[in-house]
């Protein structure tokens, strides 16, 4: 059950209205870095969780994320306060309007118009929200680590949208959303380590041949070693060659009798020949052919 109070968890101030801003703040709205998402990213996995402990902490922060949703819409409410007024009683006169709205830099006319200077579930270049960000698969070491990083792109998000308002007001309230991220990458952390074994994800164990196999497949100029590929642990195949179980490389499959000759009857059929060679619409096009034949 939800309940909701009507006094936001972080109390939002802002100076002056300023459409083009607030089309910038709908990216943690109804952008894939949001609050929107995270919410629906924590709310699915608590739902599927078992473990009480991690059910509890995904509820916990999947209505926080809810909180934080309500917060940024009301700094772009009332960021689009001014423009939303202006649009709907015509106060200014059609040119204006227009400049108000696109002027200095401003992109925010399509959700003026088309929203009426209102929140709409969309990122701050106009696209729906979409359930596709959320990348849940439930396998708690996998979701928790996708937790972390998803926590991770929204401070970065968050940082980038305080360095671009010398508004007091929405950067004190932009600092408290960007810190509860860190809290909440605190929280999936300690909630990940404390899943022994979480590496490797998930209950099948890896091949061990191919476990600590680092192949240098991207070779030239650049080359570096690093922990990342260098060491005791590690194995490095600087030339890798194909294939590297052992086999030829070439895939292959086993057939029925049946399905074998129907399978070399269609590619008799589709057998290309080479020797062809005639005029193309393209050869026409470009006046490379003359009576029938291609120019030398």
């Amino acid at each position: 059950m939800f309940v909701h109070n009507k006094r936001l968890q972080y109390t939002v101030r802002v100076s002056a209205p300023n459409p083009g801003l607030a089309n910038l703040m709908l990216e943690q709205f109804g952008g894939p870095q949001g609050e929107l998402a995270a919410a629906m990213r924590y709310f699915t996995q608590a739902l599927a969780e078992d473990d009480p402990g991690r059910k509890d902490m995904l509820m916990d922060i999947a209505t926080e994320e809810l909180s934080h949703l309500e917060v940024i819409g009301s700094i772009v409410g009332m960021l689009n306060k001014g423009a939303k007024g202006q649009m709907a009683e015509g106060v200014e006169a059609e040119a204006e309007l227009y400049r108000s709205l696109t002027g200095a830099g401003n992109d925010s006319h399509v959700t003026q118009v088309l929203y009426g200077g209102g929140t709409p579930l969309t990122n701050s270049g106009g696209v729906p929200w979409s359930a596709a960000y959320i990348d849940t698969i439930g396998e708690p070491t996998a979701d928790l680590r996708s937790n972390i990083a998803a926590e991770a792109r929204a401070k970065i998000v968050y940082e980038r949208l305080i360095n671009i308002t010398d508004d007091p007001g929405i950067k004190d309230a932009l600092k408290f959303l960007m810190t509860r991220e860190i809290a909440h990458q605190k929280s999936f952390e300690k909630a990940l380590h404390s899943l022994q074994p979480n590496f490797p994800q998930g209950k099948l164990p890896p091949v061990p041949e191919f476990t600590n196999v680092y192949f240098s497949m991207s070779q030239g100029e650049g080359d570096m070693r690093g922990p990342w590929n260098e060491g005791p642990e590690w194995e490095y195949v600087e030339n890798p060659q194909p294939a590297v179980d052992g086999g030829d490389g070439m895939p292959s499959v086993k057939l029925a009798t049946g399905e074998k000759k129907v399978v070399e009857q269609m590619a008799k059929r589709t057998k290309s020949d080479p020797s062809i060679d005639p005029i193309t619409g393209a050869d026409l096009g470009s006046g490379k052919a003359v009576g029938g034949k291609k120019k030398a």
